[in-house]
């Protein structure tokens, strides 16, 4: 690296001063080092890019700075003196310590590293956030993360978290958000079930039959979704069915369970009935109907500078399931009915 590169980046790293003294005495120290490592002043000037005369100048500037003699200079040579020797061998510690801090400083920006906070609903992190994170880490070696999940709409910024999955209709927060596709539901009953009661064919059969309802708090913009199922079919008007059953339960996995012990019909996000979907454990029911869906976004406080963990983050939670997947899905849907 010669002269001019390092002086341009010492710019990009320093904190200049009212005055802008701090920025000449790194720039007169790094002159008085290549002075030195040349043995002249003119020799010194072409690896700065510079006239003789300008290095003479800064280093006398320096000389006259710190109130002593770092350089004998005759016509013919030059030497160090007792305390310009000592002082050649500081300045090489000090400037090298400023570019180790530059590079430590790019590498920080440019590099995803550290630990990183999440909290995701407890449905999507168990069933999609968490199968996914592999690949993130696989990606990014130098970044640990922790993952809390809750459904609790918890404030990032108290709690110490860099980004967060949110369910639902987002609060004017002031938070950064993007959309991921939404969240799908879908109406599935257990073989057994089925072979038990009269199969549904349309959305009003459900009343006659015993339907696992998700116990949503009562502070939830989805309260009443465990009792009325909203059904809408192609071309027609949304339908709500008033669904009763005997077991209600505030968890989405120990519904699946009830469902797939034959307990019942159940609406629950795809995503967590997909696997005992695929196993024959369950049986998607009137899938002619359009089942509701709920906005999913990451969201994130905003940063001038944005963190390469957080961005990268944000760029794969984006990549493996923002709204482009969801129309990848959907087509793939329309595959299957279609055959």
């Amino acid at each position: 690296m010669d002269c001019s590169d390092l002086l341009d980046k010492l710019v990009r790293i320093s904190v200049i001063s009212k005055s802008g003294f701090a920025m000449d005495v790194l720039r007169a120290m790094e002159v008085f080092v290549r002075v030195v490592d040349t043995g002249s002043l003119t020799a010194a000037a072409t690896r700065c890019d510079m006239s003789a005369t300008m290095v003479g100048n800064y280093v006398q500037a320096l000389e006259k700075r710190l109130g002593v003699t770092l350089l004998q200079r005759t016509t013919r040579r030059q030497h160090l003196t007792e305390f310009g020797t000592a002082y050649y061998e500081r300045c090489l510690e000090i400037l090298g310590s400023v570019a180790d801090l530059e590079t430590m400083a790019l590498d920080t920006l440019g590099t995803p590293r550290g630990r990183l906070r999440i909290t995701a609903p407890a449905t999507f992190g168990t069933e999609c956030l968490l199968p996914a994170m592999k690949e993130y880490l696989d990606r990014f070696p130098s970044v640990d993360v922790d993952v809390v999940l809750s459904d609790a709409m918890v404030d990032m910024v108290e709690n110490g978290f860099e980004v967060a999955i949110r369910l639902g209709t987002l609060a004017d927060s002031g938070l950064i958000a993007r959309p991921l596709a939404p969240y799908r539901m879908t109406i599935c009953a257990a073989p057994e079930y089925l072979a038990q009661r009269e199969m549904p064919r349309v959305a009003a059969d459900l009343k006659e039959h015993e339907c696992l309802a998700f116990a949503y708090s009562p502070s939830s913009e989805w309260h009443d979704a465990g009792v009325k199922w909203r059904l809408k079919e192609a071309g027609g008007d949304p339908i709500t069915i008033d669904v009763k059953g005997r077991v209600r339960v505030d968890s989405a996995q120990a519904i699946r369970r009830a469902a797939v012990a034959g307990m019942g019909i159940v609406m629950l996000p795809i995503v967590l009935l997909q696997e005992e979907i695929d196993a024959g454990r369950l049986i998607q029911i009137l899938t002619q109907y359009e089942l509701p869906s709920r906005p999913l976004h990451v969201v994130y406080p905003p940063d001038r500078r944005i963190s390469p963990k957080v961005r990268t983050f944000v760029e794969f939670m984006i990549e493996r399931f923002g709204p482009r997947q969801r129309n990848k899905a959907s087509s793939l849907l329309r595959e299957v009915d279609a055959r």
